[in-house]
């Protein structure tokens, strides 16, 4: 069978994989996932989370942008507030900055993406 699943109903496979004890659920909300480890944080932005649950196990799909960090490091910085992931991209994607200039300018306006793209853009 050439493809794979190509061309298989989403609502069939979701009654077949019902009859066999699986139920698949989007987690909702979900902006950033943190796998800790003893050497380092892998972190995945602009996170999909899909569960799992089979036969008594529950297992996480997880889909984004992976970034490695030391230890502690993810998680927003202790000096300052953390801000969803989302609106950090957007910031930098609309103004063409970086990453601290955007958390900056989030700060400066108190989280608001709107108020932080109009300050960095009349700067």
């Amino acid at each position: 069978m050439a493809g794979g699943m190509r061309g298989v109903n989403p609502r069939q496979m979701q009654r077949a994989m019902r009859s066999m004890g699986i139920k698949q659920e989007n987690v909702e909300g979900v902006t950033e996932v943190i796998i800790r480890t003893r050497n380092k944080d892998i972190v995945i932005t602009n996170a999909e989370v899909v569960r799992i649950d089979m036969q008594g196990s529950r297992s996480y799909q997880i889909s984004g942008t992976e970034t490695e960090m030391a230890p502690g490091e993810a998680g927003g910085s202790a000096a300052g507030p953390s801000f969803p992931s989302e609106d950090i991209e957007l910031v930098m994607s609309q103004t063409n900055c970086d990453r601290e200039r955007a958390i900056a300018a989030l700060e400066e306006t108190d989280g608001q993406p709107a108020e932080a793209i109009i300050k960095i853009m009349s700067e």
